[in-house]
């Protein structure tokens, strides 16, 4: 189910239940629109090998993402604070969604990255200043290695997006991936922030994010 418009993602409504470890039933996913990209932050240099597909669902309480990238290589940090958290974790292999609830506010927005060991870190966006949003999302990865295939599920809540959720605003959205150990590292975008040097935090290059009222599991 992919998107119609190439620069729209559609988070599909959850109306079944989460499972026993709080994420979407693998049904639900299947059913959510999808996004997939694979070329550098320019839109150039498409690498098959090394595509990002992303679903969203939501419910009023929680926005859910997940992450389907297929790799070269695998490189992360060998630690983290106790609970997961990792400061840098861009300077490793991630997946990366950066949300803006409020777009006539178009410096300030959220930023999630994850892992393939399951690392995290989430980040208040605006002008001047950077700092943890301590969002309490939870997070779930599997590696498969025989296909080169790593998957990330994160469960956000939407208190930590949000003061007041309206499913039928509309957001602004783009999605991120960075693999490889050393420069030239791959730097791909969803919408491409086509600047000179690889750089994602182009809020003007957002795609839309809309909420869709259908049920999806």
């Amino acid at each position: 189910m992919p998107n119609a418009r190439t620069d729209t993602a559609t988070a599909a409504r959850l109306v079944s239940a989460i499972d026993a470890q709080g994420f979407p039933p693998v049904l639900a996913w299947e059913t959510a629109p999808r996004v997939r990209f694979s070329a550098d932050w320019r839109g150039q240099n498409a690498d098959a090998q090394r595509e990002t597909e992303v679903r969203l669902l939501w419910t009023p309480g929680a926005l859910y993402v997940r992450f389907d990238a297929r790799y070269r290589s695998i490189t992360v940090f060998p630690d983290a604070e106790s609970n997961g958290r990792r400061d840098q974790l861009w300077d490793r292999d991630v997946c990366e969604v950066f949300f803006q609830a409020d777009a006539s506010q178009l410096r300030r927005y959220q930023e999630f990255e994850v892992a393939p060991n399951g690392f995290w870190i989430d980040l208040h966006i605006a002008p001047g200043e950077k700092h943890d949003l301590r969002s309490g999302l939870r997070r779930r990865v599997d590696m498969d290695e025989d296909n080169k295939r790593w998957r990330a599920e994160l469960a956000l809540p939407m208190m930590s997006l949000t003061p007041g959720f309206d499913p039928t605003a509309e957001w602004r959205v783009n999605f991120y991936r960075v693999e490889g150990p050393s420069e030239p590292r791959f730097y791909s975008a969803w919408r491409p922030t086509n600047t000179a040097q690889a750089n994602f935090h182009v809020p003007e290059a957002f795609g839309r994010l809309v909420f869709a009222e259908g049920p999806a599991g």
